[in-house]
């Protein structure tokens, strides 16, 4: 965020997964179905992962050490291949062509000892791909692949590996070549990788299981920790972490097909006016949280939502001893007062960046947007209250993460007050929605189990406006 003059940017990768807070009914919501369904499936708790008892893949792959990382990519590409088989004539006119040349290395291997891929040696290349060349696919199986597993479960390498057959469904199909934008390709891979885990989670895999809460949370947290973090890099081609997953959430609820319709002018149209890059060398647009910034910040909120009574602002704490609903940490809404309380300390550790670890894919990295849409969130717990809608049920934590959304979409377009969006504030409020899911939440700090549904009505707000929320949620 910023002040219009200078925006205040939000860089966020966070990597960090896991528990929710408390859960509504231990259901998940949905915008496209029912409020208790993810994409109108069950929210599931129980295993991710690799189905016991099922032999290993045999393709051969190059290189291959029998590692569990090697074993892990085999068995996906045979599962996402097989996925393939009978996905590709409701797609695509023609015969299915599978990925048969499949190499493994080790980056750290001596350069002379190391195997080329797509025409460059693997030295140092730490990464997994697609080469339009010869029609192969390759993968790093000692830095990226089990770095992926420690932070976020086997499923991320699985959806790495549909990612990267995904592009070569792109290219032997001749939906997309390389003449395409690159953007667009990747975002009609990610879709293709939603397509294929949402056939993991409803059980139709030989290889894999995939539950719609945690396990589908900690997908997606991957597709964050390998997105594009600095919009300004000219490298950066694979999309922020906002559009990777509602590239990915597109594939996973209407199929493979609606893949198809991803173009350019697609891919402009969701970008709408959201800040693509800094207009200013050294620009990070952090804009420090203090009570001032707050206060901004609910100034903001209140010429979005012009509620007949602004609610009060109590820099005391979060606990404001309130008669009708919980705190919530670090910052609250109070029904019966009116009042938004604040623990500053906390949600200053909230909003602060912290330094790089070294290894991005299990770092925690933060921003001020982060704490600030958290006390949007609350704000629109006032603004429900004003519709007469109950503040203590699923509805209430899902319309609160879309009210959010339109406020954040007003704040792109200088429809909110003295507050500027900059790039990389939404990769920030999709991680805190990944990883607690506060924003999220009801009055009392009850949240829904699946990171996909929260996500999804924050994009709603922010794509749809508050229409969309009255729509999907009134």
């Amino acid at each position: 965020m910023r002040r219009r003059r200078p925006l205040v940017a939000l860089l966020a990768l966070l990597a960090l997964l896991a528990g929710c807070s408390s859960t509504i009914d231990g259901r998940a919501v949905s915008i496209y179905d029912n409020p208790f369904t993810v994409a109108g499936l069950p929210a599931t708790s129980g295993p991710s992962g690799p189905r016991d008892g099922v032999p290993a893949s045999s393709l051969p792959v190059r290189g291959a050490d029998g590692s569990e990382a090697d074993v892990l990519a085999t068995n996906s590409v045979e599962d996402i291949s097989a996925f393939w088989q009978a996905e590709y004539p409701r797609v695509f006119s023609g015969d299915f062509t599978p990925v048969k040349d499949l190499l493994s290395w080790d980056p750290d291997a001596d350069r002379a000892q190391a195997p080329t891929f797509c025409g460059d040696s693997t030295h140092g290349f730490a990464n997994a791909g697609y080469c339009t060349r010869d029609g192969s696919i390759g993968w790093d199986r000692t830095v990226l692949l089990p770095s992926l597993i420690d932070a976020f479960g086997p499923m991320a390498v699985v959806m790495v590996m549909a990612h990267e057959y995904g592009h070569a469904v792109q290219y032997t199909s001749g939906l997309g070549g390389d003449d395409d934008l690159t953007l667009v390709l990747e975002q009609q891979a990610d879709c293709f990788a939603g397509a294929y885990m949402r056939h993991v989670a409803e059980g139709r895999s030989e290889h894999f299981t995939l539950n719609t809460s945690d396990g589908l949370n900690s997908v997606m947290a991957a597709m964050v920790a390998v997105r594009d973090s600095d919009p300004n890099d000219p490298e950066s081609v694979h999309g922020s972490a906002f559009e990777r997953i509602t590239a990915f959430q597109i594939g996973f609820t209407d199929g493979a097909k609606s893949c198809t319709k991803i173009d350019e002018a697609d891919v402009v149209s969701r970008q709408a006016e959201l800040p693509q890059q800094f207009t200013a060398e050294g620009d990070t647009g952090e804009m420090p949280v203090t009570e001032e910034s707050v206060r901004l910040t609910l100034d903001s909120l209140q010429a979005v939502f012009a509620l007949p009574e602004k609610p009060k602002v109590d820099f005391s704490g979060a606990d404001t001893g309130c008669s009708d609903a919980e705190s919530t940490e670090p910052v609250s809404y109070c029904p019966a007062t009116n009042t938004i309380g604040v623990s500053l300390p906390e949600l200053i550790e909230r909003g602060t960046p912290h330094p790089e670890s070294g290894d991005e894919l299990a770092a925690d990295v933060r921003g001020d947007f982060g704490a600030y849409v958290l006390v949007a969130s609350r704000f629109t717990l006032a603004a429900q209250a004003n519709d007469d809608k109950s503040l203590t049920e699923a509805k209430t934590a899902v319309r609160a993460a879309c009210l959010s959304g339109a406020w954040t979409a007003a704040t792109a377009v200088g429809e909110a007050g003295g507050l500027t969006l900059s790039p990389g504030d939404l990769d920030e409020a999709v991680s805190g929605l990944l990883s607690d899911g506060l924003m999220a939440s009801d009055v009392n700090g009850n949240t829904v189990p699946s990171g996909f549904a929260r996500v999804d009505a924050f994009r709603s707000g922010v794509l749809g406006g508050d229409r969309a929320c009255d729509n999907r949620y009134g």
